[in-house]
């Protein structure tokens, strides 16, 4: 179904007639479902962030066994467990496991690399890598601390969600909203990012004096249809629940997929990068990256994110008089970057698909020697800028510690990233005139 945040309405095609008219909570549902409300925002919000919906299903979600604490394995939310690093990082291609020599699903490949706040009081972020090569069994995870954004970078991913079927592939993105009960499904070895935000939803950017039109286009972004499954699992059916910054786990009999129908504007999505409309510059300047925001999560700050998913897409560079690449920079937020196809156009080496950069709050960072040489003298004409390439950043004001598995259980830091810039050189000259007119 297409539209962002819409009240969607969706009931399976084997039982027409399964959503309730006129009412969410009838004392007897249609097929003898019973009736739940999931909630994604306090019950009195503004209508306009209200957040909730219905879902008519074979079996309501209380009835599991206790939950009990699990391995986290490399996931985690302890922000202090290595030392701050100010410097320019970046990462290689991170590691997939071989499925000859381990089996990991979505959940035991979770590795988090950065992030900053607390999922407590509900304010903060976190960002992982999944790294994995098994579809999850008779398994499914919820996150009740935030919401995920989830960014396929190797092969496509299929997501069983309680509200019906994703199949989300590299250069598609997909959210799936706290508290919402999902699985994966894998087809060989998989790689992706994941940006996590607590204590706030991802919406579409205020567009400003762009108008009506323009970026990601409402119309753009997809829900699933629903979809069940009447399943016994004699054997254990596992909820996986992330609280806290916590993993736990819990056993019930039967497939958590069960919902036959549903209707509400609190739902799984996904969106294709490539359906982004470009704003760019038309004369000279290079414009603020905020003009590529496919999605926000805002702060109570005006204008102040608690993340932003930013991408850098195909597009024309046009500019005159123009150094067209990105300027040198230091921000006042922190910049994760990564890559899901082709080469960064500020750094063509070194910055690889898989692989993921941080420049934390006032560290500087920019082109790299060769980009600067070349587009300093380069001859000013109409071009297309990063064809074949999705470049992407998670930007963010939250100052992100990173963890020790990202500083160095992971084996992928390239302790050699500074050099990139080591031979840049002074063309000061004190005796420059300007051109006369």
């Amino acid at each position: 179904m297409s539209g962002f945040g819409n009240e969607f309405a969706s009931e399976d095609p084997r039982c027409p007639g399964s959503l309730p008219e006129g009412q969410n909570n009838p004392q007897v549902c249609p097929y003898g479902l019973y009736a739940e409300q999931l909630s994604g925002s306090a019950f009195t919000c503004p209508r306009s962030t209200n957040k909730r919906s219905w879902l008519y299903r074979i079996l309501p979600s209380v009835r599991h066994k206790p939950f009990t604490p699990m391995s986290c394995g490399d996931l985690t939310e302890n922000w202090n467990e290595a030392e701050p690093d100010p410097n320019q990082l970046r990462w290689k291609p991170f590691n997939i496991p071989k499925s000859s020599e381990k089996k990991v699903d979505f959940i035991s490949g979770l590795h988090t690399v950065c992030g900053a706040g607390d999922s407590k009081s509900r304010n903060g972020i976190a960002i992982h890598m999944y790294t994995c090569n098994t579809s999850m069994t008779d398994k499914c995870f919820q996150n009740a601390d935030g919401d995920f954004l989830i960014v396929p970078q190797q092969r496509e991913i299929l997501i069983t969600t309680e509200f019906g079927k994703m199949m989300v592939e590299p250069n598609e993105i997909c959210v799936i909203q706290q508290g919402m009960r999902f699985s994966v499904d894998v087809f060989g070895e998989t790689r992706g990012y994941i940006l996590e935000v607590f204590g706030a939803h991802f919406e579409l950017p205020d567009l400003g004096p762009i108008g009506a039109n323009g970026l990601a286009n409402p119309r753009d972004f997809q829900t699933p249809v629903a979809w069940y499954e009447d399943r016994t699992v004699a054997t254990g059916y596992t909820i996986v629940n992330k609280y806290q910054g916590k993993l736990f786990s819990c056993q019930q009999d039967f497939s958590p997929f069960n919902v036959v129908a549903w209707h509400g504007n609190y739902t799984p999505y996904k969106y294709n990068l490539e359906n982004f409309m470009v704003i760019n510059c038309v004369a000279f300047d290079h414009a603020d990256p905020s003009i590529f925001t496919v999605l926000t999560a805002k702060s109570t700050r005006p204008g102040v994110a608690i993340a932003d998913f930013v991408i850098f897409p195909p597009r024309w560079g046009v500019a005159d008089h123009t150094f067209r690449p990105p300027y040198y920079h230091r921000n006042c937020m922190s910049e994760f970057m990564g890559l899901i196809k082709g080469n960064y156009e500020a750094k063509e080496e070194g910055f690889q698909p898989g692989g993921a950069s941080l420049h934390s709050i006032m560290t500087p960072h920019g082109p790299d020697v060769d980009c600067f040489e070349k587009n300093s003298t380069a001859v000013l004409k109409p071009e297309r800028v990063a064809e074949g390439t999705m470049a992407f950043m998670f930007e963010s004001s939250f100052s992100m510690a990173v963890t020790k598995w990202g500083l160095d259980i992971c084996h992928r830091l390239d302790k050699n990233y500074y050099k990139c810039w080591e031979a840049l050189k002074s063309h000061f000259n004190p005796n420059w005139k300007p051109s006369s007119k």
